[in-house]
Formats: structure tokens, C-alpha cells, sequence
């Protein structure tokens, strides 16, 4: 039979596996001094490289049922829109990339409500019914996150730009870059 000599290769490290290298003393005391599993240590150098230049904002709506993560900016860009269930609702929100957005729970206490089109997914809270977070219908990639319904501390400053919704496919279709704002 043949025996692994000097000159056998190493097989290389098995499907979620990798060779720290030099680093690897490093990595263990970081999870020790952290007290992180492996899965959370990755967790955290995978986000602060992809979410570069964003904050992690945490939200959600008023009884607590419906909780939220979202990465972006510290500096929020806002649309005010003027149709007609962002007036009744005064649905002011910033847009970002599903990719970017996360709930941490209460899926089962949201329900929806559309109409017209049906392209918008106005997601509320079936307790207090507020809706912390929506799908846009110019932008179903992505969601609408309603800005007052972050925690404190991380938003560092609001810009609000309004956008004529009672003119929908005339505003979307001369906006620079709305469509563009839940591309990842």
C-alpha cells in the first residue's frame, strides 16, 4: 500500500473549512477575548467587509412584536411621497437591497394589505399596526423602511426629498435614481 512519504500532497480543507495560516492564533483569541463562537466571529468580519461605510440600524414597530436589522448608511436618504396611502399613512422611508435587510422576528404577526396595482406589499404589525418596514412598488427588490421606527443612536442625519406619488409612473420614470436605490 501506499503511505503518505515527505513528498504526499495535503488534502485540501473539506466544504466550510479553511486554514487560517498565521492568522490562526489570532482568530482563536479574538473569539476567546470576545467570547464568540466561529459562526459569530465570521459572522462579524463578513459584515463589516460587505457593509462597508453602513451602520447596522435596529427597528421595529410599537408593541415590540415585529423586530428588524437593516444595514445602511448613518446618513438617511428619504422619500416623502404624496399618493395616496403614503399621505394617510405619512409613509416616509428610505430604500435599501433585501440583501440588506433582515427580520429578527415576528414574520407570523405581519399581514399585508395591496391594492391597485398590487405591486406594493404594505406590511403591518397585526398588533399595533405599525408598519416599521414595506416592500415599494418601485422597488419590490428591496424594502421601504420607515426611519421613525429605528432605535436611537445610530442615524446621524435625515435628508427627506419629496417625490410626486399622486404622478407615479411619470415621478419613477424621471427620478434618477430611485430604482437603483435596492440594487446591492
Amino acid at each position: 500500500g501506499a503511505s503518505a512519504g515527505p513528498g504526499a500532497q495535503e488534502q485540501p480543507p473539506g466544504p466550510g473549512a479553511f486554514d487560517l495560516g498565521t492568522q490562526s492564533g489570532r482568530w482563536a483569541a479574538f473569539q476567546e477575548r470576545h467570547r464568540l463562537s466561529c459562526e459569530e466571529a465570521a459572522r462579524l468580519l463578513l459584515d463589516a467587509y460587505e457593509y462597508r461605510g453602513l451602520v447596522k440600524h435596529t427597528g421595529g414597530c410599537h408593541c415590540g412584536a415585529v423586530r428588524f436589522e437593516v444595514w445602511a448608511s448613518a446618513d438617511l436618504h428619504v422619500f416623502n411621497c404624496n399618493c395616496s396611502i403614503c399621505t394617510k399613512k405619512q409613509n416616509r422611508h428610505f430604500i435599501v437591497p433585501a440583501s440588506r435587510f433582515k427580520l429578527l422576528k415576528g414574520a407570523d404577526n405581519l399581514t399585508t394589505y395591496t391594492f391597485n396595482t398590487h405591486c406594493a406589499q404594505h406590511t403591518f404589525c397585526k398588533t399595533c399596526g405599525v408598519q416599521s418596514f414595506y416592500t415599494p412598488r418601485s422597488n419590490p427588490d428591496g424594502y421601504g423602511i420607515a426611519p421613525h421606527c429605528l432605535d436611537d443612536g445610530t442615524v446621524q442625519s435625515i435628508v427627506t426629498e419629496d417625490i410626486n406619488g399622486k404622478e407615479w409612473e411619470k415621478a419613477v420614470k424621471e427620478h434618477k435614481s430611485i430604482r437603483d436605490m435596492s440594487k446591492p
